[in-house]
């Protein structure tokens, strides 16, 4: 008898948030993932930065308000905290895989937040979180850059998941990391502004289709002013969430203009049969012309050096390796004075004496710092 492939049910969340309360956002959370389990949902997946909010001001004159960035950062959330207790629970209540966008604040330098894909497992851990490679246009006022350290998928019961955010979608090499890397199931996170539909329309087709893979797509929604205390801009988002089979057809949606929980099946063996004909990071790849390397090592702004640690050891190894190359030339120049007292040039003997003892000097020094 031959493998069984998974079938389940995964749910695209369309909804607004509280626009600025973290507190609440998190609770209309919770009660959203409980409204999905009913329905039998094993994955769950929530809008770009959802908690508390996508700061609609970017796109207004008040794009460089430090107000709004500041009241951002009050509701930011930060990895592991109160909040996603609250969130991992309500994942484990529902026995099911969580998918959300977050404002995520940045625990080193208490000032930049980052654009975070937050996946928690049916047991309410904290899976993988995915911070946005790269901030799209006016969004470079709010979120600090991601790494490639968290461009991963997910080896779970469901298959294969991975998931980018909004523009991460025309991120071509983004795109190809995660698909050589087997993506079965995509989560996509959009904000997103009325003006995208047809982009969200045809990229999420697109994504589906060219990966050969299930996308379940979740878009924000919000109409009307923004408060005064925001700029008061005018902000049209309507939604456009989606489920798409590997064909790159419905299964769910697109939904405008409304609050909604989209559901559909996931059959796994779709995306066999469509890999069939097109598997574009195997038999339709052709590695001997096109190659991508993809530079997984996280990229900290700053890194504390132990003596005993790892960082540390790799200190000690360096200092071992500058002695060595003293002593390789310490040898040759040793040479060399003694071919100059044979030929009895003692200027250039005095010389290379001193070149010697500068560098038994630093080798002395090299070993002293260790």
């Amino acid at each position: 008898m031959g493998d069984e492939l998974p079938t389940f049910i995964a749910a695209a969340v369309q909804a607004a948030p509280v626009f600025m309360d973290r507190d609440a956002t998190v609770e209309k959370a919770c009660d959203l993932i409980a409204r999905a389990a009913a329905a039998d949902a094993r994955l769950i997946v929530f809008p770009e930065t959802w908690i508390p909010t996508y700061p609609w001001w970017i796109a207004s004159a008040g794009v460089f308000s430090g107000h709004s960035y500041a009241e951002l950062w009050k509701h930011a959330v930060e990895v592991p905290s109160a909040a996603t207790a609250s969130l991992g629970a309500a994942a484990e209540a529902a026995g099911a895989y969580v998918v959300i966008g977050i404002n995520e604040r940045d625990l080193a330098s208490r000032g930049t937040l980052y654009n975070t894909l937050l996946y928690f497992d049916p047991a309410g851990n904290i899976l993988h979180k995915h911070r946005k490679l790269v901030p799209t246009f006016t969004e470079r006022t709010i979120w600090g850059f991601g790494d490639g350290s968290d461009v991963q998928v997910l080896d779970t019961p469901l298959g294969r998941l991975g998931g980018l955010i909004c523009w991460e979608h025309e991120v071509t090499l983004a795109k190809y990391a995660l698909y050589a890397q087997g993506e079965q199931v995509h989560c996509a996170a959009w904000p997103a502004y009325s003006f995208q539909n047809d982009h969200i329309d045809f990229g999420m087709r697109q994504y589906a289709f060219e990966g050969a893979c299930f996308a379940v797509s979740a878009c924000g929604v919000r109409t009307g002013a923004l408060p005064e205390e925001f700029g008061g801009a005018a902000v049209d988002a309507n939604g456009g969430s989606a489920i798409v089979g590997p064909d790159g057809r419905y299964l769910a949606g697109p939904v405008y203009d409304r609050e909604e929980i989209l559901y559909a099946e996931i059959d796994l063996e779709a995306a066999i049969r469509e890999k069939h004909a097109r598997d574009v990071a195997g038999h339709y790849a052709r590695p001997d012309v096109f190659r991508l390397v993809v530079n997984v090592e996280p990229k900290p702004a700053i890194a504390f050096v132990h003596a005993d640690g790892e960082d540390g050891a790799r200190v000690a190894a360096t200092t071992e390796q500058v002695v060595d190359r003293l002593a390789t030339v310490r040898a040759y120049l040793g040479s060399l004075i003694d071919r100059i007292e044979a030929d009895g040039d003692h200027d250039a003997n005095e010389a290379l004496a001193e070149a010697l003892a500068s560098i038994d000097m630093a080798a002395a020094g090299m070993w002293s710092r260790e």
